[in-house]
């Protein structure tokens, strides 16, 4: 979504060449459910909006930056109305629904539960008809810097086995978050967290990488993939229980079923741990405001093949990776400290999330920082960010890990859902046991080297960080610690 939109926006400004490793659709905006957040509903503000954002970010919100969130909100949906996306309604209004730890009814879906569908077709059928160029199965491996700015990246077609160089003016990276690098995952396989390696690589400095956000609905059964259970089911009135049939969130959280995300992992980790199951239960049998099976099709469709109606079976949910609050860092226009490089969505880590990502923020970051990253270029102000002062030079290994799956392993093990200084620490030994070399000249080879990259960032920003502030949870040191920890750690290449 970040990519498609910032391509829509700049093509006025002249030639835009839209290069990725899949094909257009590919991508985790796809399979997004939830919908998109704005406070343009009759009884909510942008106020509302601000507050419960920072709430959720633990302590870690950039207060500025979230302000430009969730004031840009409704220009942006017009934005997307005017490039196709047709988004739900009730008779005349527009169609509001409620996710966890909003206190107002503010998210817009379109297609029911196939809202991130709905929308990159919309976008893509825009960039396909218009004046952009389009590579697909182009593999970027390269920023390319001259006197420090960027001009350009070195590529790989995949298709032709050849390296290739673009030129240009400007690059944004819109390249998602990192969800491939864990066992199991919400996210599809193209997120290998590319961009975030391609910025470091180049002298960007990278943030926040400590906090990955894990859903806690996603589907648990033998041999069926992590597939996302929307959080606005439990928004209608789904109800978790354990294997007791207790509906147990009112012990962990005065918000219940629709507490912060990171909460509700946690308090499902334990009533699992308590039962020695791989999971708990979503009962959705109590909703009365809608048909779950109509308002959440796609969720229905996918439960049905595997042998569960959602009107009366119980749907075996359990945590899984989800979302990258960190990433690049990136200042009010969508800046990296290197002049030239741009970062949007879920590769950026603008501030917005702090530590917990607010439910369905993530679709409007993309599309709000990648209008102002567009809206800078077109002012031709060039220039980056300021460096931070307090960056942590970071030596990043050329470990080769055997294959995707060994980071996978190793990321789920030692830097899950609950993490220890022993156990993170044990994960860094791991990585210092890869091989080093470069990376094979293929797609396969270039992700392992990232997913090696972001590993070794995070384990050790994770083992850094001795508290536990949202979604980095540490039980050597479960308490939040504002005198030591209420900030940012960033980190650069050391060389």
């Amino acid at each position: 979504m970040a990519g498609l939109f910032a391509a829509l926006e700049a093509s006025a400004l002249g030639p835009v060449l839209l290069v990725t490793k899949g094909q257009l659709h590919e991508g985790s905006t796809r399979h997004a459910q939830g919908g998109i957040a704005a406070a343009i509903g009759p009884d909510d503000s942008t106020e509302q909006h601000l507050k419960d954002t920072i709430a959720a970010g633990a302590g870690l919100v950039d207060e500025e930056m979230a302000r430009i969130l969730v004031e840009s909100a409704p220009r942006r949906i017009r934005d997307l109305e005017r490039y196709g996306v047709s988004f739900d309604s009730e008779g005349a209004n527009r169609a509001f629904g409620r996710e966890g730890a909003h206190r107002n009814a503010r998210v817009l879906h379109a297609r029911g539960d196939r809202t991130g569908a709905a929308i990159t077709t919309a976008l893509a059928e825009q960039v396909e008809s218009g004046r952009i160029t389009v590579k697909e199965h182009t593999l970027a491996t390269e920023v390319l810097l001259e006197s420090g700015s960027t001009v350009g990246v070195r590529a790989l077609d995949q298709g032709a086995g050849a390296k290739c160089i673009f030129e240009s003016d400007a690059v944004v990276l819109a390249t998602g978050g990192a969800g491939a690098a864990f066992s199991h995952t919400t996210n599809p396989p193209v997120a290998t967290g590319d961009g975030i390696a391609l910025a470091f690589d180049a002298g960007a400095e990278v943030t926040d990488l400590e906090f990955y956000q894990f859903h806690p609905t996603a589907f648990r059964q033998p041999g069926a993939p992590p597939f996302l259970i929307s959080e606005a089911l439990r928004g209608e009135g789904a109800v978790l229980r354990n294997d007791g049939g207790e509906a147990f969130m009112p012990r962990y959280h005065e918000l219940a079923d629709l507490a912060p995300r990171d909460v509700v992992a946690r308090a499902m980790v334990a009533e699992m741990r308590g039962a020695g199951a791989d999971h708990v239960w979503l009962d959705c049998s109590a909703l009365e405001r809608v048909d779950p099976i109509e308002r959440f099709p796609g969720i229905a469709a996918f439960c049905r093949e595997r042998g569960v109606d959602l009107r009366r079976d119980p749907v075996p949910v359990a945590p899984a990776a989800h979302y990258l609050m960190g990433g690049v860092r990136t200042d009010s226009w969508a800046r990296t400290t290197v002049p030239g490089l741009y970062a949007c969505g879920e590769t950026a880590a603008t501030g917005v999330h702090g530590a917990n990502r607010l439910a369905s923020n993530s679709l409007l970051e993309t599309v709000v920082f990648a209008k102002r990253a567009v809206e800078h270029i077109a002012e031709g102000a060039g220039g980056a960010m300021a460096p931070c002062p307090d960056s942590t030079p970071f030596a990043a290994g050329r470990a080769a890990p055997p294959d995707h799956a060994a980071v996978q392993r190793l990321l789920w093990e030692h830097a899950g859902i609950e993490r220890s200084g022993e156990a993170l620490q044990e994960g860094l030994d791991a990585i210092d046991g890869w091989p080093e070399g470069e990376p094979e000249p293929s797609r396969e080879g270039h992700e392992g080297r990232w997913l090696g990259v972001f590993a070794e960032l995070l384990l050790t920003a994770a083992l850094r960080r001795e508290e536990s502030r949202g979604a980095h949870f540490r039980t050597d040191f479960p308490e939040r610690d504002d005198s030591r920890w209420a900030q940012r750690q960033v980190f650069h290449r050391a060389d």
